[in-house]
Parts: C-alpha cells; sequence; structure tokens
C-alpha cells in the first residue's frame, strides 16, 4: 500500500506493509453512528469520534452478530452467486431496518424464515456503493440476502489459468480492506462491527477453497468446502481465495498454501514464521488464533501482505531467496495482536492498527534477526516517511486524519505505518523497554477482540502510562504526535553503523574516487544495496549509470525491491538499456507498491507517458482493481 521503496510490504500496504492493509466480538468503545450521511463531504465541523463516515450501516439500531455464507464460484461468467444469512441483535428495540452496505451487488431478494422481505437499495455514491435498507418485523432476528456479484467487483479478481504460476487453472482471490468487503457480501462493512462466520464455497472440483477462518489443509477436492471463523472479526478481514493449491508445513502451527511450483520456495523463504510467532507471544501475550498460515498469492495481488486471520495473503515479490524481505511477514503477523485483535474503529483511526504493527514487527525482526539488521531497516522506514512529509499535504500527515468525504484508501501511505511506530519508539525510549513491553501487553488484553477509536486509546494512555509517569510523559507532546502533521521536533530518529560504509562508498564512487566495479559489495546485505540506491543524487550521467549496471547487473536483479530502486533511477535518469526490464516488470507484477513510483515517474515527461501506456494497456487485464485504479490516472 505504498508507493516508496520500504523494508516491508500493506498491508503493505505501504509503510512496513503494504498494505495495509487491520480486523476487530466485542462492542466498540464509542457509541457508532453511522447512516446516510457517511456520504456527507468533510466539513468545518469537528469529527465525530466513533461515526463511521464510510459506512451506511446502522449498528447503532441493530448491529449484526454472525455472518452465514453459501456461495458458488462461477469462473465464467466471473461472479460469486449464492447467499449471505445474517443474525442481529436489536440495539435500539424501537427500530425496524436493516442497513447493510452494498457496491454493484445484483439483489435477487431477502428473506426471513422462508417469507420474502421488503428491501430498497439506494443509489450509489461513487466511494460508499449503495446502502441496503431492510424491512425487518418485529420478532425477526436473521435475514437471508440472495445476490449475485458483479464481474468488476472492486473486491474480486479473477484470474485465468494464463496469470496463474501453473498456466493449467483459473484463479480467484478477494481483497476487503478498506471497504471492499461490501462488493462481495452485504454486510455492515465498518471495523467497528465485528462478526463471527461460517461459510460452504462451491468450486470447481480440481481447485481448493481457503478463507480467513479454520482451514482443513487434508481436506478432499470435492468442489464445496466448509470454513468457519469462531472470533468475531470485522468485515474487512473476510477474505476468500480458490485456485490450484497445495499445502506445506513450516512449523507446528504455521503452514504454507501455494501452488506446487512456488510451494517449496515459499516454506524456505518464510521458514522462520514459526519462531516469529513464537518470539511474539513470549513477548506481547498468547496468540489469540489457533493457527497462523499464508497463501501466496500471483503477482498481481496489489500489496505486500494483508492480514486476514489465520491465513495472511501474502505477495509472491517478497520471496528473494535469501530472507531479506521477510519483515512482510512479521509485519503481517504482528497484525495478529494489533490490528486483527485490538482493531481501529474507523479509517480515521488506522494508525491504532498499522502504527503499533509496524512497531511490532520492527521489535520481531530484532528479536528473531538481531539489532543490526533492526537498525538498518529502521533507517530506511525513517526515509520513506520524511519522503511522504514532504509530498503529503499538512492534512495527511496527520495520525488522526480526517477521511470524511474522501475514499478510505487515500489513508494508506507511510504516515500511519512509520509515523505511528515512531511515536511508540519515543514513547518506549521514554518510560524504558520494560514499561512500555508490560503496556503493551495490557492494552492487547484490555481491548481484544474490541473495535477503538484514537479518543479512545489516548483515554486509556492516559490513566495508565502517563499516570504512571508523569515525570516523563506530558499529554501536550502526546497530542501533537496525534493531531499535528510532520514529525515533532526531538523525535527519535534511527542511525545505523552499517549504512556508514555505504555512505562512504557512495561519496568516494561520485567523486570520481572509486570505480563501481572496485566497490567491495560483497558482504552487503539487501537493506545496504537499497540505502545505497536510494540515496544516489537526482542526476546520474549515462556514464555513470553503465558503470553501475556492468558491475551489478542491476537491470537484471532478481530482488524486485532492488530492481525497484534501479528502475526508478533509470526512468529519472533516462537510461534506455533498463527499460526492456521495466516493461517486463509493470506487466508482470501489480504490487502498487512497487509499480505506482515508477508510473508517477514515467509520466512526468510525454516519452514516459508513451512508455507507461504501454505497459499499461498490456498489464491492465492481469491487474488488480485496486493497481488499475491507483495507476490509470498517470497514463490518461
Amino acid at each position: 500500500m505504498k508507493t516508496t521503496t520500504t523494508l516491508l510490504a500493506l498491508c503493505l500496504v505501504g509503510g512496513l506493509s503494504a498494505c495495509s492493509k487491520a480486523p476487530e466480538p466485542t462492542e466498540t468503545l464509542s457509541a457508532p453512528q453511522a447512516d446516510t450521511t457517511a456520504a456527507a463531504p468533510a466539513e468545518e465541523t469537528a469529527i465525530a469520534p466513533g461515526q463511521d463516515y464510510h459506512s451506511y450501516a446502522n449498528p447503532d439500531v441493530m448491529r449484526v452478530k454472525h455472518l452465514s455464507l453459501d456461495l458458488t464460484a462461477d469462473f465464467e461468467q466471473h461472479v460469486l452467486h449464492g447467499s449471505a444469512t445474517l443474525d442481529f441483535e436489536r440495539v435500539d428495540g424501537g427500530s425496524d431496518t436493516l442497513v447493510l452496505d452494498t457496491r454493484e451487488l445484483d439483489i435477487d431478494n431477502v428473506t426471513a424464515n422462508g417469507e420474502p422481505l421488503t428491501f430498497t437499495l439506494a443509489e450509489p455514491d461513487p466511494n460508499l456503493g449503495a446502502a441496503l435498507t431492510i424491512d425487518v418485523p418485529e420478532g425477526v432476528n436473521q435475514v437471508t440476502v440472495h445476490y449475485s456479484t458483479s464481474p468488476q467487483a472492486s473486491g474480486v479478481q479473477w484470474l485465468t489459468p494464463q496469470q496463474t504460476a501453473g498456466k493449467q487453472h483459473p484463479f480467484l482471490f478477494t481483497q476487503a480492506q478498506a471497504i471492499h468487503a461490501r462488493s462481495f457480501i452485504p454486510l455492515q462493512d465498518s471495523p467497528q462491527v465485528r462478526v463471527t462466520y461460517d461459510a460452504v464455497i462451491r468450486t470447481p472440483q480440481e481447485l481448493l477453497a481457503v478463507m480467513s477462518a479454520a482451514n482443513d489443509p487434508e481436506a478432499a477436492r470435492d468442489g464445496e468446502y466448509e470454513f468457519s471463523m469462531p472470533q468475531p472479526i470485522p468485515s474487512y478481514l473476510i477474505a476468500l481465495a480458490i485456485g490450484d493449491l497445495q499445502f506445506k508445513a513450516m512449523g507446528e502451527r504455521t503452514g504454507v498454501y501455494a501452488e506446487a511450483s512456488l510451494l517449496d520456495a515459499a516454506a524456505k523463504e518464510f521458514e522462520d514464521t514459526e519462531a516469529m510467532l513464537e518470539a511474539t507471544e513470549q513477548r506481547f501475550g498468547p496468540y489469540s488464533w489457533d493457527r497462523y498460515d499464508l497463501l501466496i498469492l500471483p503477482p498481481s495481488f496489489p500489496f505486500g501482505g494483508m492480514e486476514n486471520p489465520r491465513l495472511s495473503f501474502i505477495t509472491p515479490t517478497v520471496i528473494a531467496g535469501d530472507k531479506s524481505l521477510v519483515s512482510l511477514i512479521a509485519h503481517e503477523l504482528a497484525h495478529s495482536w494489533s490490528g486483527n485483535t485490538v482493531t481501529n474503529a474507523t479509517w480515521r483511526d488506522l494508525w491504532l492498527n498499522e502504527g503499533f504493527t509496524t512497531y511490532l514487527t520492527y521489535r520481531i525482526m530484532e528479536i528473531i534477526y538481531g539489532t543490526d539488521r533492526f537498525n538498518m531497516e529502521a533507517v530506511l522506514g525513517y526515509q520513506d516517511l520524511e519522503a511522504d512529509i514532504e509530498a503529503l499535504p499538512d492534512n495527511d500527515e496527520i495520525l488522526a486524519i480526517d477521511l470524511r468525504g474522501r475514499d478510505p484508501d487515500a489513508v494508506f501511505s507511510n504516515i500511519p505505518y512509520e509515523k505511528g511506530a515512531l511515536f511508540l519508539r519515543e514513547l518506549e525510549y521514554t518510560v524504558g523497554r520494560e514499561a512500555f513491553d508490560a503496556f503493551l501487553v495490557d492494552y492487547f488484553e484490555k481491548f481484544a477482540f474490541q473495535s477503538i477509536t484514537t479518543d479512545a486509546f489516548i483515554e486509556y494512555l492516559k490513566n495508565t502510562l502517563v499516570k504512571d509517569h508523569g515525570d516523563k510523559l506530558d499529554m501536550q507532546r502526546i497530542e501533537q504526535w496525534i493531531f499535528a502533521p510532520g514529525i515533532p521536533e526531538g523525535a527519535p530518529e534511527p542511525q545505523s553503523n552499517a549504512f556508514t560504509v555505504v555512505d562512504e562508498a557512495r561519496s568516494q564512487w561520485l567523486a570520481g574516487e572509486l570505480a563501481a566495479k572496485d566497490i567491495a559489495t560483497d558482504k552487503w546485505t539487501v537493506h545496504q544495496w537499497l540505502y545505497f540506491l536510494n540515496n544516489m543524487p537526482e542526476i546520474l550521467s549515462d556514464a555513470q549509470l553503465k558503470a553501475l549496471d556492468e558491475a551489478f547487473g542491476l537491470t537484471d536483479s532478481k530482488n524486485n525491491e532492488i530492481a525497484h530502486s534501479w528502475l526508478l533511477i533509470s526512468i529519472n535518469n533516462w537510461y534506455e538499456p533498463a527499460f526492456p526490464r521495466l516493461h517486463d516488470y509493470l506487466v508482470h507484477i501489480g504490487r502498487n507498491k512497487l509499480v505506482k513510483p515508477l508510473y508517477r515517474a514515467l509520466s512526468e515527461t510525454e516519452e514516459g507517458k508513451v512508455m507507461a501506456q504501454k505497459a499499461f494497456a498490456e498489464a491492465k487485464p492481469g491487474y488488480h482493481p485496486l493497481t488499475v485504479k491507483a495507476n490509470e490516472g498517470f497514463v490518461q
């Protein structure tokens, strides 16, 4: 979900994740008041904490508690069709309507106890979709919506066999964050509404279905699969994938699903997942989701990873062969505590998911791989944050961002990820790691399976950490971090001794004192290479670029992060020998963090825009709808 080169993918949605990419049996701590005001533009009025401005649903009146899905995947028509049965409780006994969120769903009928109910589907809003209002008779607490999705559903991608690794069978996967669940399920599509769910998924017999639920690796391939998610989660964590998938265990509670040609490489690359899980439990409290498995998706997946509980969805672009990009796995795993267990109540509060998760990611990487790697990754993350602060308007540099009247996907930048993590790191440095870790353990336990607002977090912080360390913490500083743009003066800035040698080599080479082929890079890590490239001057000569490429084979790099950085330099300096690789890269990778900066850079010149248009036209049929939306403006 990010547009700069970082160590982690949103879930990653950008920052440390690409992704990011977060989730939530209990009531929200701030009373939800979402209704048709969801479509209202941002005004000069104060934000109502806990009000979801991106949902039409009425959970303050009728709150859905359980969802039962019965869906058939039609790969010829590119639709899911079947039914969603919703069990709800009446919060306000005086109401007789249930309001759900939808987007481009074809509603056949709505029933209760086999009898038809009256319903109305409103005119759609471009960002929010259409409200589905159902008249519910007294005494009815369950309704069934019979429906079909659109072939263009924003949260579903259908891939042809040719677009998969195996080339033999089609593939389907969903991506619900932020508000795309409503494009394949009629529901209360707000992170403050948590539901348990079960599902029956019908597929072609040769394919395997998996979900963000209890999966059975030994399930017979009979075209019908049953799932159960006993822990309550928000709608954006409901996920489905169908394909020619195999499974390989990596540990007692961890394993990987992938197409056969990727399975062994993925299992080897991510073999430390079990160790990550155990280390996080030991430091931050019990894992609440039974198993933690990974699903390796085709390269069109628009994010680095998505933290769907029990089954994180992962881009294949992080299979580098040397574990250099596995911080993405640490990030998606960390969401099992911050995001999936304790969840942002609205998309304004995303930093509570991603900032905490990014902070935990750094801590996990330090435990598993050591302080040197932790420091390098922290420096790269900080530089990404600085780049976004330079590029974004002030209002978008605020942790508790105002998203009223906007597409909630606009929230994904390095701000909620890296700025949120830096804020938490300052708290840690101020009160000490032991005290801060104890605070985190209590926080995850206190708010387990709840969705909370920024305001609720501040109140909790005030009554715990600030109360206990009033001589070191002050609320004015804390509120500056959360409600003011930029990085507060005096914030901790990561440093890495491992980059000193890189700075020296780059400086000597730029000054002509050292030939590229004589730079001693044999022991450089991927992070040092990224630092080397990302901190080059904007303008390099063709001779300099040629020397680097001949010495290190950068155009042909198999590491997708290094290739991304080099291709961006090549565009900005019009280094034509790299352009065939650039075209191939854009056509075969759909991860927004990697392709969006390249399209943006190409769009700066007429010649570049022609190249971008050619690549986009070829790639578009295989891109995810979110990747198309994010990049089509650069080629128009």
